[in-house]
């Protein structure tokens, strides 16, 4: 088993104007960079086994804020990423957010679906239960990170997963069993 504590990258300059990022690499906001202390703190005591975020800048400098001077593994994992919205990315997260459901099969235009995103986790969460096992990680994304963690662990459908209210929190937390 592993056990995963999820955390999501703090605020972008694209969260603070309502814009939808998905592939876009924007950098985190004054707030975010806040937040990634915050989050540092909250597990100043912690030891993980690693620490897992994806390649989009948002993502990797959470963690490097966080975990400043830290011994953690770092990893960086593209298969972490947020959904590609295409045609879709940096348009108002009200737009995007109202064609979220009707992307669980059929992508973004120019973009991919979450059934995509999801099939990109699986892969990810093989490799943490081959390589990991019985270890202890941190991984820090986005919603579609959570979207799959979600449903390939706690077997949540997705259209359920994806159409239910987000709501921040700190540290999500899943045991990683069998894949």
């Amino acid at each position: 088993m592993v056990s995963i504590i999820f955390e999501s990258h703090g605020t972008t300059y694209d969260n603070e104007s309502h814009r939808a990022s998905g592939h876009y690499d924007v950098e985190l906001s004054d707030l975010g960079v806040r937040q990634a202390k915050e989050l540092g703190e909250r597990y100043k005591d912690d030891r993980f086994d690693a620490v897992f975020c994806s390649d989009l800048l948002r993502s990797y400098r959470t963690e490097e804020t966080a975990f400043e001077g830290r011994e953690f593994p770092i990893v960086r994992d593209a298969r972490l990423r947020e959904c590609n919205y295409g045609d879709m990315e940096r348009h108002p997260s009200e737009k995007v957010d109202v064609e979220k459901p009707k992307r669980i099969t059929v992508p973004f235009p120019g973009g991919e679906s979450y059934a995509q995103t999801t099939e990109r986790m699986k892969s990810f969460l093989r490799d943490l239960l081959r390589d990991y096992d019985g270890k202890r990680v941190m991984i820090i994304g986005h919603r579609a990170t959570q979207y799959g963690l979600e449903h390939l662990i706690k077997g949540i459908p997705l259209d359920q997963v994806i159409s239910a209210p987000w709501k921040w929190q700190s540290g999500w937390e899943y045991a990683l069993k069998s894949m």
